[in-house]
């Protein structure tokens, strides 16, 4: 949990309050209740918080707006992920120059 909550710099109770709120987010728990985050997990939640955060929709309306379309947002996420890989390597190739 506290990777993930560092990752998207956010509470843990917000976390919580996601895995709730989305079907889509089922992270695995251990023997002491801990929240175990898959991959598959962590990138639902980029998507949900890039419906949230970035583009204004209420969580309803994000609901929403995965059951319907939650193929074409999975690769507008991949996109968008690759797209910050790139912004990043070039600011790294800009501050050696």
């Amino acid at each position: 949990m506290g990777e993930v909550t560092q990752l998207f710099g956010v509470n843990a109770s917000q976390i919580r309050f996601y895995e709730q709120e989305f079907d889509i987010i089922q992270p695995k728990k251990n023997k002491k209740g801990n929240r175990l985050f898959t991959p598959e997990d962590v990138e639902n939640l980029k998507i949900i918080f890039n419906l949230v955060k970035e583009k204004g929709f209420t969580l309803q309306g994000a609901k929403d707006f995965l059951k319907t379309n939650k193929d074409g947002v999975s690769e507008n996420q991949k996109i968008i992920d690759s797209l910050q890989r790139l912004k990043q390597f070039l600011i790294e190739v800009r501050e050696q120059l």
